[in-house]
């Protein structure tokens, strides 16, 4: 699905976002980052989480930059293939993480408790620092 078909479905929808908007989405990117890294290993499941919310809220800032946000149904998933069809080629392997992520966090938040090794919150830890910080230098607000 390209992001034409996206915005044809109602996955998307175009809109007008300030710097402010953008900037506080990367905010709150930067917060769950140092968050996870403080409870990944108390926590791992939670960490893990965490750490793929703040590749959400990054990508969100970029769907805001480019002038889109995810409507309805499925808003994670609309998000993650508009930025598999926006952005460049590097961000491929970050944004695969990003998809096994999202239905891993799913299990841990809804299905079962302690899926998540310390090994795997290190490596989504790793994948969501570079992605945040990628993300913030493509949209480069001063």
């Amino acid at each position: 699905m390209n992001y034409s078909e996206l915005i044809k479905n109602n996955r998307i929808k175009a809109g007008n976002f300030s710097k402010k908007q953008i900037q506080d989405c990367l905010n709150l990117a930067k917060r769950d980052l140092n968050t996870s890294k403080k409870i990944s290993n108390e926590d791992p499941d939670w960490g893990y989480n965490i750490a793929y919310n703040a590749m959400l809220q990054a990508g969100r800032a970029f769907m805001f930059f480019k002038g889109y946000r995810p409507t309805g149904e499925g808003q994670h998933v609309s998000t993650i293939q508009f930025l598999q069809e926006t952005l460049p080629e590097e961000f491929i392997p970050a944004l695969d993480s990003m998809s096994r992520m999202r239905r891993k966090r799913h299990q841990a938040v809804y299905d079962v408790a302690g899926i998540v090794s310390t090994h795997e919150v290190a490596e989504a830890l790793k994948t969501a620092q570079f992605f945040v910080k990628s993300i913030s230098d493509l949209i480069n607000l001063k």
